[in-house]
């Protein structure tokens, strides 16, 4: 496996289901990023475009994604950074890093959750919470359809 170190973007509406390496497929109609692990590991990494997760930025020339990108659930566990379409490595996360990192990354989605309920019960209209929650929903039913 050889780590790529640029990348190219390709901003696009639908996702092609045969994927390039090192490449970064965006779509913002379904504010989504998409790429092969960029270790050379194969596995397809998701990363859902809003404020609580991923953002990404365009200068008219290239790409950033932040925060990292920590693909702890793969063999590979790589880790890195998305900058100006460079592939920043980070250094490798002990099981209590990633344990961390999970914990809070979770407390986050239960906030944001409940700050979405709490808006909905009390009837103001959260369309963006649930527009994405959908969207992780098909993402994720889609990628697992794939995997079998």
């Amino acid at each position: 496996m050889k780590r790529i170190e640029q990348i190219r973007h390709e901003f696009t509406d639908i996702i092609p289901e045969d994927l390039e390496e090192g490449v970064l497929y965006v779509s913002m109609k379904y504010a989504t990023a998409i790429h092969l692990c960029f270790c050379g590991c194969g596995n397809k990494v998701v990363t859902l475009i809003r404020p609580t997760r991923w953002q990404l930025a365009f200068d008219g020339k290239s790409v950033s994604l932040t925060p990292s990108i920590g693909n702890w659930g793969f063999q590979c566990k790589s880790h890195y950074w998305i900058r100006h379409n460079q592939v920043d490595w980070a250094g490798t996360w002990s099981k209590k890093e990633i344990d961390g990192a999970r914990r809070r990354e979770h407390e986050e989605l239960e906030h944001e959750f409940e700050c979405g309920q709490s808006l909905k019960n009390s009837g103001q209209v959260v369309k963006g919470i649930e527009r994405h929650t959908s969207l992780r929903m098909r993402l994720e039913r889609l990628f697992t359809k794939r995997k079998s």
